[in-house]
Formats: C-alpha cells, structure tokens, sequence
C-alpha cells in the first residue's frame, strides 16, 4: 500500500526528532507500507472507526495516526505520548484531519 502524509505538519514533526527517533519512525512507516491492515500490535493498534496509531517505542514514546482511504495510508498527526493514556485532543485533533478527507 501506497503511504502518504496529510500535511506538512507532521513532515515538522519527525524531522524534529532525534536522529534514533527518526530512523525507527520511518522503520515503523515501511513495516505499515509492507504490512498494511495486517499490522497488528505492538506495531499499531486501532483507536476508533477508521483511526489507527502507529506505536514507536523507545526513549520517547512516539505515535502517528493514520488512515485507510481507498487504496492508500493517509499519516495524519504525530505527537510524543507522555502519559498512559492518549490525550483526547490529541484524538480529536486526527479525526479533524481525517475529515478533511472527505
């Protein structure tokens, strides 16, 4: 599958990482690519409906939302967990995004 990044905001994102950070991140977009919807944990996981996380683990704790449009991978949002559970404007923040897709 085909993997394209929403907006320019999360291009910033990564390339602020750390240059290890990086490197797993964009292991982490191959494995998606290669596997697609069979990625399961601890590699992705579902959020709701048609939103995913895609789990880098590692000194930070990164994940990347993402979506299945047609016969693509639409990375919406990334950020760097920092806490159990996932903040919800965090959440709401990708389901934005993702309805722009529409």
């Amino acid at each position: 599958m085909q993997v394209k990044v929403f907006d320019s905001s999360l291009e910033k994102f990564i390339e602020g990482l750390e240059k290890a950070a990086i490197a797993k991140v964009l292991r982490s977009i191959d494995l998606l690519e290669k596997f697609g919807s069979d990625l399961q944990m601890p590699h992705s996981r579902k959020i709701k409906n048609n939103l995913f996380e895609l789990r880098v683990r590692g000194q930070q704790e990164i994940r990347i939302f993402y979506t299945f449009c047609q016969t693509q991978i639409i990375l919406l949002h990334g950020f760097i967990k920092k806490s159990q559970k996932i903040p919800k404007k965090e959440i709401d923040l990708a389901l934005q995004k993702m309805a722009g897709l529409d």
